[in-house]
């Protein structure tokens, strides 16, 4: 949209044309498809979209007493109030038609932000009086229009039907929200614009610094928009480098693509100082794509005596085409002299670019729109409009999903792959608590070893265990354990306490690695049922806390009588257990043929060992049979001993002082092979049963019971534990708000086809 795409200019001579007193510039030559855009575009901004998508806009920004007013009431062909400076603390939309018809303004206000600065959905658009047919009447409709922008507390018709008093007593300084024109009529321009409050650069003893940051935020939220053509207006009587509004545009549009320039107040030049400002004209100082322009307004008395609209265009014209230098300028540069070429230069600028973004419009509505669907899809269910209903049938869902995770899902990190590790630990534990036996003496430990028997290899899963010097029990302790326990027993026989005393020794190590694989479970359990918790109560913002409730103390009741019926179900199975250990406290079992089994072989085991130290080389040469064991043998097979062989040759060997000790180390090492196998079962099946699927029995009555949802309350109970967070509430409204301005826009579109 350079200067060299316009397709039109006005001469530097020629004066407006005006009809009916004359209010701007008579496009005709836009076509009827052009006009259709614009009005389109104004529509669109009327649904408050350009909160959400980027709608071309001209957006006419200065430092105050630039001369903007002035040139808003040239380009518009009204008066604005001045007498304040109320016009400048909220926009002003201009929305200038074309037509044959009479004149007619219509004044409204358009809400785009509450009471309390929230963004609406659709705008709200509130007419603001009737249709205004005498121009005489927009400066005083305006005024008050912007003070009832200014004060949202208070009804629009207030400021409407009372008395037209300036005050400074508003509820705000500055407002998002605006006033909005629609000017049509014979000689209006076919534009579109809006006026911002003009750059602080300093307030008075009673203003607000805070005014100088909020003017600037406000004007910025307008021009870093791509689709938003800046109008600089820049006063000629003051430095150009001390204007604020101007760093503010190159800040947003550095290529000053998108940017007009316009200077005013052209006859308040200094004296010698014309050419500096001729350079602008010519695009060589901060060239612009759309060049600078020139305009002269009338001044504070000519308007004080009541000019008119037509008399300003042509003493402007005189001033251009009789004031040097202006009038010495070239031809090339006459076009961007004169109100008349700024508004031509404009409409065309506009409408050019509302025709190119228009499809990327529709696409960036749609994508918008299915943004905010998204949005809106991963928030909460809204509350339930039977909220007794829903909450029992999301306690009846959280309950049946526990039960089903309790008996096992095929998946790594369900509860029972998650503890099995847990319990191999405890079997372990539980195993290598096994009585270390030795059946040779104190005195020979560390010059013997005893050999694992072979017999276990396929019962403990061939698992070799370390164990230290301290835990071994040697045959002669076990002899002198023995003897002190003897009372009336004849020779070789010991009362079975001391059978007993070592299995108590033994079962009394069991209580801790119970104790261990039970809370090992039950943490399991914890960090389980609230991953279950996040995903039915949690994610869904009801019932239960989520970080975004408020109701903190109502919402947390439901997690924690979940978590009080599982410590509930922990008690129980810890006492379980300690009942389990005092069980094994007194050997029993009526397995005796596996005890008495495991006893032959132990015995044997230990009485082989034993053997093999004493009688070496008896029992080297009974591995390998010599002459020597074949001539015992036929010598006893001559003296009538028949079936004899050589394994049967150690029972000539002398008795063995220790073989009482030996048979009370055999007594105990097998009941202990079949007490620890039933006590590493029993333990992790008290477990499952008490606290594993203990936690799903009676849930549903308990959070029902706690949560007290059908007892006599239990429908503003419900209806309570099912409101949103504000968090959640305030971001559904948002997203609903938003989809409301977009929906309304892509219906705009759809309208005009």
């Amino acid at each position: 949209m350079s200067l060299r795409d316009s397709t039109s200019t006005t001469d530097s001579s020629s004066s407006p044309s005006v009809e009916q007193g004359g209010v701007g510039l008579a496009s005709p030559s836009l076509s009827h498809s052009r006009r259709r855009l614009l009005d389109l575009i104004n529509r669109l901004h009327s649904t408050g979209a350009q909160v959400d998508i980027d709608l071309p806009l001209i957006a006419v920004i200065g430092s105050q007493s630039a001369g903007k007013s002035s040139l808003i009431e040239s380009i518009s062909g009204i008066t604005l109030p001045r007498a304040t400076g109320t016009c400048t603390r909220c926009p002003t939309e201009c929305r200038l038609a074309n037509s044959t018809g009479t004149w007619k303004c219509i004044v409204s206000l358009r809400f785009i932000k509450d009471v309390k600065g929230q963004l609406l959905g659709m705008a709200r658009n509130e007419q603001f009086g009737e249709v205004i047919y005498d121009k005489a009447e927009v400066e005083e409709r305006i005024r008050r229009a912007q003070r009832a922008i200014l004060n949202p507390n208070r009804r629009s018709v207030d400021f409407l039907e009372g008395e037209d008093e300036d005050t400074t007593d508003n509820q705000l300084s500055f407002s998002t929200n605006f006033v909005s024109l629609q000017i049509s009529g014979p000689g209006v321009a076919d534009l579109s614009f809006c006026d911002l409050p003009g750059l602080i650069a300093s307030v008075g003893s009673t203003g607000n610094e805070g005014d100088i940051k909020l003017v600037k935020t406000l004007v910025e939220s307008y021009i870093s928009k791509p689709s938003c053509l800046i109008l600089l207006t820049v006063a000629c009587e003051t430095d150009f480098e001390n204007q604020g509004a101007h760093h503010l545009a190159k800040t947003h549009d550095p290529e000053g693509k998108r940017t007009i320039g316009v200077l005013t107040k052209p006859d308040r030049i200094p004296a010698g100082d014309e050419a500096g400002w001729l350079d602008f004209i010519r695009n060589e100082r901060e060239p612009l794509e759309n060049n600078w322009y020139c305009v002269k307004q009338p001044s504070s008395t000519d308007i004080k005596n009541g000019i008119t609209w037509a008399e300003a265009r042509t003493r402007e014209n005189e001033f251009f085409s009789m004031t040097a230098p202006w009038a010495e300028l070239d031809p090339v540069y006459q076009r961007y002299l004169r109100t008349v070429n700024l508004i031509e230069r404009l409409s065309n600028i506009l409408s050019d670019l509302i025709s190119k973004r228009l499809p990327n419009i529709q696409m960036e509505l749609e994508h918008a729109i299915e943004g905010a669907l998204q949005q809106l899809a991963k928030l909460p269910k809204e509350p339930p409009n039977n909220p007794l209903h829903e909450i029992s049938a999301l306690l009846s869902e959280f309950a049946m999903d526990v039960s089903r995770h309790v008996e096992g899902i095929p998946d790594e990190e369900g509860i029972l792959q998650m503890i099995r590790p847990a319990q191999e630990k405890f079997k372990r534990a539980i195993r290598g608590t096994a009585p270390q036996f030795r059946p040779f003496e104190r005195n020979l430990a560390g010059t013997l070893t005893l050999p694992a028997p072979t017999f276990l290899g396929n019962e403990d899963d061939g698992e070799v265990v370390e164990f230290g010097e301290d835990q071994c029990i040697y045959v002669d302790e076990v002899q002198t354990r023995a003897l002190h326990a003897h009372t009336r027993e004849l020779p070789g026989h010991y009362p079975f306490v001391v059978q007993a005393s070592y299995i108590f020794k033994l079962t009394d190590k069991w209580h801790m690695p119970a104790k261990i694989l039970c809370k090992a479970v039950y943490s399991v359990l914890i960090t389980h049922v609230n991953k279950l918790i996040t995903h039915h109560f949690a994610c869904s913002a009801r019932l239960l806390p989520s970080g975004n409730f408020t109701q903190s103390n109502k919402m947390i009741i439901g997690s924690v009588c979940i978590q009080e019926h599982l410590k509930k179900q922990l008690e129980e199975t810890e006492a379980r257990i300690d009942w389990l250990i005092k069980l094994e406290a007194q050997p029993y079992t009526l397995n005796t043929h596996y005890l008495s089994d495991y006893t032959e072989k132990f015995l044997a085991y230990y009485k082989g060992a034993r053997r093999q130290q004493d009688h070496e080389m008896l029992m080297s040469t009974l591995e390998n049979p010599s002459d020597d064991i074949n001539t015992i043998l036929s010598g006893l097979n001559n003296v009538g001993i028949h079936g004899v062989h050589g394994p049967d040759l150690v029972k000539l060997l002398p008795a063995d002082c220790m073989e009482a000790s030996l048979k009370i180390m055999a007594d105990v090492r097998a009941y202990f092979q079949v007490a620890y196998k039933r006590f590493a079962d029993n333990v992790p099946l008290a477990i499952d049963y008490d606290l594993v699927r203990g936690l799903h029995r009676g849930l549903l009555g308990t959070l029902s019971e706690r949560l007290g949802i059908y007892g006599s309350n239990g429908q503003a109970i419900c209806k309570e534990f099912a409101q949103e967070s504000p968090q959640v509430a305030g971001r559904r409204e948002e997203l609903m708000k938003k989809l409301e301005r977009l929906q309304s826009a892509s219906e705009e579109l759809l309208i005009m086809g």
